[in-house]
């Protein structure tokens, strides 16, 4: 049974995306920092192919304990935080915390299951950034940095891993019915988005299930879900 690691599950896309491989035979691992409630939870749902594991993301040595002994055909990079705010008014701490968490926390976990996979020449990374690190925006300097960075992440390591037959590829979600979005009515962003809507979590886990485990060519690429806002 092939396995899959899913980081920051208990978010919308993370929830989503855990069902939808799950649905489609894979032993699933439950990623989760604070809200392991929600975790267990999504396990007792999806069944007994699953295991919740916590750790914070943001610290090395709690990501490297808990995923030591784990072995994974395939791992989604999700979890990810905002500290919102202009630059001027931005605290060291909130550009800290966030390059941590989204940027240095996706090397870790990557760095971590990494060789795993070298060993058996076999495996692939999704890495889930966002539209702000394609195009920006405003107050959100640090999320956007963050989410640059994994896209450059993901182009380099492709390029490393190929010749083991590791495929690493970025998604890039961007206005996605999540926590991130809860607070936003719909209708102010219509005329931003071509669709004239906000996309679904299933929608983005569609495409990361796709690259996971059907594209087995396509490698060191960015695929956007923006329902046409980026284009």
């Amino acid at each position: 049974m092939m396995k899959v690691l899913i980081t920051g599950s208990t978010g919308a896309i993370g929830e989503a995306t855990a069902r939808y491989f799950y649905e489609n035979g894979y032993f699933v691992y439950l990623h989760y920092h604070s809200n392991r409630e929600k975790a267990e939870t999504l396990a007792q749902e999806l069944g007994e192919n699953t295991q919740i594991i916590g750790f914070d993301i943001a610290c090395k040595t709690s990501v490297r304990a808990a995923l030591a002994g784990i072995e994974v055909d395939v791992l989604v990079n999700n979890a990810g935080k905002t500290r919102d705010k202009m630059l001027f008014w931005m605290e060291d701490e909130d550009w800290d915390d966030v390059i941590q968490t989204n940027l240095t926390g996706t090397y870790t976990v990557t760095k971590a299951l990494l060789p795993s996979m070298q060993k058996k020449k076999f495996g692939a990374i999704i890495n889930v950034a966002s539209v702000a690190g394609v195009v920006g925006n405003p107050g959100q300097v640090n999320y956007a940095a963050s989410k640059g960075g994994m896209i450059a992440m993901s182009k380099s390591l492709a390029l490393e891993t190929a010749r083991h037959n590791i495929r690493v590829n970025c998604v890039v979600p961007g206005f996605i019915h999540s926590e991130m979005t809860a607070g936003f009515n719909e209708k102010d962003f219509e005329r931003l988005i071509p669709m004239k809507r906000f996309g679904k979590p299933h929608e983005v886990a569609e495409v990361i299930f796709f690259l996971a485990d059907k594209a087995s060519y396509i490698t060191a690429e960015v695929i956007i879900i923006s329902g046409g806002m980026v284009r």
